[in-house]
């Protein structure tokens, strides 16, 4: 049975993936943080992660970039072993995670679903051929209104992917209104969407000469999310020191 602490408990994440780990027999919640305890959990709730004494095997992280550097403290502290998932962090957070791992297993995804980070091996595969022919590519990605960060951590990743396979070639361009000149050869365009209630798009573009591929991948519900963050919690718990991702969680299934 693996022992969970769910920081951001509270939210609509926390909350689905509460719902999800309640039928896993092999996951228990036994804690929540969260700043509103506003919600009837079956787990005690802290207002402050630094309250929080109760033992676990591993953290899921599903809250916002302000909380974050509280939750580093902690795990650096308890030795604690964390599935980070919260976007938009910044360049200094990204560098304590590296650092925490030196020390704590850590396991940091943008997306936690299992058909993006097989989107990403095939990306990496189609760029290969595909960018190296002198296709342009373009990602689109769209999000609900409550979305706070832009482009979605998922685009960057996917845009990383393409960069990683191209050996690092392409500069990312995030809004073209600023400029009146015609597209560069290693551009590779982010573009956001934010409206209603979409839970997740991103359509990755290969543009060449009088032809188009996409690749497309659409959440209808948070729970592909949560099923990846729970099963990314079992396999973290008890893993030696290093930074994971959810490749890892796919090659051990």
């Amino acid at each position: 049975m693996t022992k969970v602490i769910m920081h951001g408990c509270n939210g609509a994440m926390g909350q689905t993936i509460t719902k999800i780990a309640n039928d896993d027999e092999d996951v228990e919640i036994v804690a929540g943080i969260d700043i509103v305890d506003n919600r009837d959990n079956v787990y005690p709730v802290f207002t402050s992660i630094k309250d929080c004494n109760v033992e676990a095997d591993v953290i899921i992280d599903f809250c916002s970039a302000k909380a974050m550097d509280a939750l580093l403290d902690f795990c650096e502290e308890k030795k604690m072993p964390v599935v980070v998932c919260t976007t938009g962090l910044s360049q200094e957070q990204l560098e304590r995670i590296k650092k925490l791992s030196k020390s704590v297993a850590v396991l940091k995804s943008a997306n936690m679903s299992l058909g993006i980070n097989t989107l990403f091996k095939l990306l990496q595969d189609a760029a290969k051929v595909l960018a190296t022919a002198g296709y342009d590519v373009e990602i689109v990605e769209k999000h609900h209104n409550q979305k706070l960060d832009a482009p979605s951590g998922t685009a960057l990743a996917l845009a990383d992917s393409i960069n990683e396979a191209m050996d690092n070639q392409y500069e990312y361009i995030y809004d073209r209104s600023q400029k009146r000149e015609k597209r560069g050869k290693k551009e590779l365009g982010l573009s956001a969407v934010r409206g209603g209630t979409i839970v997740g798009e991103h359509e990755v573009i290969f543009a060449g000469i009088d032809e188009v591929i996409e690749f497309k991948h659409t959440a209808y519900s948070k729970a592909v999310f949560a099923k990846g963050s729970v099963s990314a919690a079992k396999f973290l718990a008890g893993k030696p020191a290093g930074l994971y991702d959810m490749r890892d969680v796919i090659a051990e299934a």
